[in-house]
């Protein structure tokens, strides 16, 4: 049900009371035009939420990437959290977690052909992008719902099925990032993490309770998980029903883990969850932990860890050879529900393909010659046809 994994604190809600206001204080002041929102040449469509924890950014935005390198030339733009790097790093085949971000490391592995770049200062990062690649269509803008600087063409929001932000709170006493009002600047909403068993009665109070604007547009997405990829070996278990005769140490490291234990839990003969905090760097202390938590459980045994997680475990050192030998990263892609997956396709593709850079600068193009050949004179000819 939605909000199975809300947590209020209500003994917090006078500081929510207090964080609200300057969060508000911060909006209305970009409403009215003292703080600048900039809009860019290139079509920027972000990517984010409202809340503190994962609501399924990453699997968006590779599913964006998907669609859209099919027809034009994409760009990711992220901030790179927990990077060890400063200001604008344009990734490379050779780039780490340390230089750009696990989840930019993640997309760039998976996509090595589209450009993938890190910067705080967003609009610093666009206009670098724009400047380096004359030929790009579109900008994917990573967790920048609340990075008002920028003013994207498509702004799309997600929300936890699980934690729906209309029965959240305000930081500190719930997960909100801002004021529930924050969701009205949405022109996409997406009800990420849905069951694939949800009954049409579900999506109808949904889509009440969330009070969408007529210009809205409202979609559903649930998880896929693919196959099982081992990190460092070559061989092992590939398919997750093969889990079934398996105790599996759950690894994990990102904002909620609770979701991935409910799903994994029914493929898994028995389940253990070691768990830490969101992009949380590895230290020898936790290698010395994830090691002595293997070695205490029963074989047959495995390691099940995210993807965002397998790009951090790569490069850690002193993980003893059974854990390397039985570790596997679990990938996830979404799929849209109720069918809704060629309109949300079409509405992305058209407005990229109406607004592109060279869209627009060959509609100038013919424009400009259309205008010539009024003025010489030129017109096109008219060809009539009659009945004989």
């Amino acid at each position: 049900m939605e909000g199975d994994f809300i947590k209020i604190n209500k003994w917090l809600l006078p500081l929510s009371w207090l964080y609200g206001l300057g969060v508000r204080m911060r909006n209305t002041l970009f409403d009215i035009g003292i703080l600048k929102s900039r809009a860019f040449n290139v079509p920027v469509i972000s990517v984010g939420n409202i809340t503190v924890g994962g609501t399924g950014k990453t699997p968006h935005v590779e599913y964006l990437i998907r669609v859209l390198t099919k027809q034009f030339n994409v760009a990711v733009l992220s901030r790179g959290y927990k990077r060890k790097s400063k200001g604008f790093v344009l990734a490379t085949a050779d780039s780490t977690t340390l230089d750009i971000g696990d989840e930019p490391y993640q997309m760039k592995q998976k996509f090595p052909d589209v450009t993938v770049a890190v910067d705080k200062n967003r609009c610093h990062g666009i206009d670098l992008l724009e400047q380096d690649d004359k030929e790009l269509d579109v900008i994917l803008l990573d967790d920048a719902f609340q990075h008002r600087y920028v003013k994207p063409d498509v702004n799309i929001l997600l929300v936890d099925y699980h934690r729906l932000v209309i029965y959240d709170q305000l930081l500190p006493a719930g997960r909100l990032r801002e004021p529930l009002k924050g969701k009205d600047r949405a022109d996409v909403v997406i009800v990420t993490k849905c069951p694939k068993d949800l009954k049409p009665m579900r999506f109808r109070v949904v889509t009440k309770a969330m009070e969408l604007y007529p210009y809205q547009q409202l979609f559903f997405s649930t998880i896929e998980y693919g196959g099982l990829q081992p990190i460092f070996s070559h061989e092992g278990l590939k398919d997750i029903e093969e889990l079934k005769t398996q105790n599996v140490l759950l690894l994990s490291g990102i904002a909620s883990p609770e979701q991935l234990t409910h799903d994994l839990s029914p493929h898994c003969g028995h389940i253990n969850t070691l768990t830490f905090g969101d992009h949380h760097r590895f230290r020898k202390k936790d290698v010395q932990l994830i090691n002595k938590t293997f070695a205490a459980m029963e074989a047959p045994k495995c390691i099940v860890t995210t993807e965002k997680d397998a790009t951090r475990l790569q490069g850690i050192k002193g993980l003893s050879d059974d854990v390397r030998n039985s570790i596997y990263a679990l990938p996830i892609t979404i799929q849209f529900m109720q069918e809704q997956e060629e309109n949300f396709n079409n509405y992305i593709i058209d407005y990229v393909r109406k607004n592109s850079r060279n869209s627009i600068l060959a509609k100038a193009k013919d424009d400009h010659q259309s205008k010539n050949r009024h003025r010489s004179g030129n017109r096109p000819r008219t060809i009539s046809f009659r009945n004989n």
